[in-house]
């Protein structure tokens, strides 16, 4: 195991992972911006570091400034958290370079499954049933290179033309994508040609690359993930599948396990996923994402190479610590379970309480957290790195507290997570536990009938501030 980590990420994520390693006996260092200075995870950890001012391209995004303040402390490791630098490949690759460990997956599954058209093409070959798209027979290329496809689309009007094939709505995608950025739905060819350069616009400033690709929009779908375990010899499982289709313009609010999916589909679509991580010889913890539409019929979407946030659900029903085991993977440690030791126990939801006013359509609330009083009892979760009188920052995502509660059935956890939020008090800033309220009262909700659309309405009915 390794002897000190390095955690390169802020907020809830660092206090997690934090924690984590305590508990193996791995020191830790904690990076923080000149913003986050009084944060949780520098009191916590054993040693932290500044590395730069608020913006994030100048200290979180900073690479050389990590790997400086992991050489400084003698950290033997980095982990990067579940943003940042958690899915860039160079990162992975430096730290590889320095003979620092990078408590992840290696640096070809972050390219591979980082690129949307790569990893739709690595799900392809292991034989993961696609959403129809703007994949296009390959271009002459050498022999060795014949079974390559090209899915990007470079001029609207060849995106008119892949929409009138596959059929209007479609999604255009950021090739480059991620975390529900980079992403717009057009209906006709007005909107698409309307849309088309400002997504390449959106993705280039982004993602650093302008390519794009069209999708055919699954209407009225659930989003579906798979949770992965991999380590280096050759062992892979999957811990069941969470559903995360309460959404608010592609960020995910609520997330549970297991989804309402007949245990066939769910056998059938975790083995699915463990095939195509295995396929790519993937390492680490990970995330394969599906779209099921109304008739149950699931589609490959995307492959997430880093902890989720919602990672939380899948611990509660399998009594595993997912960051616990990428830290022992990254060590070179095997899996001691297989497949068949794997058993779910119980249902788990997540709300994800951020600052943000529902009533003013969910607009950023930053600022001094005067009051801080979280609920408890039995089964009920907290990860967050807030307490009273702490200020959070408007420089970085408004996540404040995973609020996650666990019961011996789906009922019995909404019951214990409608006492939770009525117990939660945060004063000072406006915060989502009021939606969550009401979403746990919701007649849609209740019946494990919301898909990726069911903000569309339930928003609509929420009061708005005056």
């Amino acid at each position: 195991m390794f002897k000190k980590a390095l955690v390169a990420n802020r907020g809830e994520i660092a206090v997690r992972i934090i924690r984590a390693c305590k508990e193996l006996g791995v020191k830790t260092v904690a990076v923080f911006s000149e913003a986050d200075r009084d944060s949780l995870p520098t009191q916590l950890a054993d040693e932290a570091v500044c590395i730069g001012p608020p913006h994030p391209s100048k200290s979180y995004l900073h690479i050389p400034a990590i790997i400086s303040a992991a050489e400084v402390t003698n950290a033997d490791a980095i982990h990067p958290g579940a943003g940042f630098l958690a899915e860039n490949p160079q990162f992975a690759e430096i730290c590889g370079e320095c003979r620092i460990a990078f408590i992840g997956p290696t640096p070809q599954n972050i390219e591979t499954m980082g690129n949307k058209v790569a990893a739709r093409r690595a799900a392809q070959k292991a034989g993961v049933p696609l959403v129809p798209s703007s994949s296009k027979p390959p271009r002459r290329r050498r022999r060795a290179q014949q079974e390559e496809t090209r899915e990007t689309v470079e001029t609207e009007e060849e995106a008119l033309s892949v929409a009138r094939k596959i059929g209007y709505p479609v999604m255009i995608k950021a090739a480059a994508g991620g975390g529900g950025r980079g992403m717009r739905a057009a209906h006709n060819d007005v909107s698409l040609a309307n849309l088309f350069k400002t997504t390449k616009a959106e993705a280039e400033a982004a993602f650093g690359s302008a390519e794009v690709y069209l999708e055919k929009l699954i209407e009225n779908a659930r989003h579906i993930e798979v949770q992965i375990l991999a380590d280096h010899h050759g062992n892979t499982v999957h811990l069941g599948e969470r559903d995360c289709s309460v959404q608010r313009k592609h960020q995910k609010l609520i997330e549970e396990t297991p989804s309402a999916l007949d245990p066939k589909r769910r056998s059938e679509i975790g083995n699915v996923a463990a095939k195509a991580s295995k396929a790519i010889q993937y390492r680490s913890a990970g995330t394969v994402e599906f779209l099921v539409d109304e008739d149950m019929n699931y589609y490959f979407l995307e492959m997430n190479t880093r902890i989720q946030v919602e990672h939380t659900v899948t611990e509660m029903v399998t009594g595993l610590d997912l960051v616990k085991w990428q830290l022992r993977i990254a060590a070179g440690e095997r899996l001691d379970f297989d497949q068949r030791d794997v058993k779910l126990q119980g249902h788990a939801i997540e709300c994800r309480i951020n600052a943000e006013d529902p009533a003013n359509g969910f607009a950023p609330s930053p600022g001094l957290i005067s009051k801080y009083m979280p609920p408890g009892g039995p089964g009920i979760r907290i990860d967050t790195h807030i307490y009273g009188g702490y200020s959070t920052p408007p420089f970085y995502d408004s996540l404040l507290a995973k609020l996650i509660a666990h019961g011996a059935d789906r009922e019995e956890a909404i019951a214990r997570m409608r006492r939770a939020l009525n117990e939660f008090v945060i004063e000072g800033a406006h915060t989502t536990i009021p939606f969550h309220r009401a979403v746990m009262e919701d007649a849609t909700f209740l019946a494990a009938k919301a898909n990726t659309g069911f903000l569309e309405t339930f928003n609509a009915a929420m009061p708005r501030r005056s």
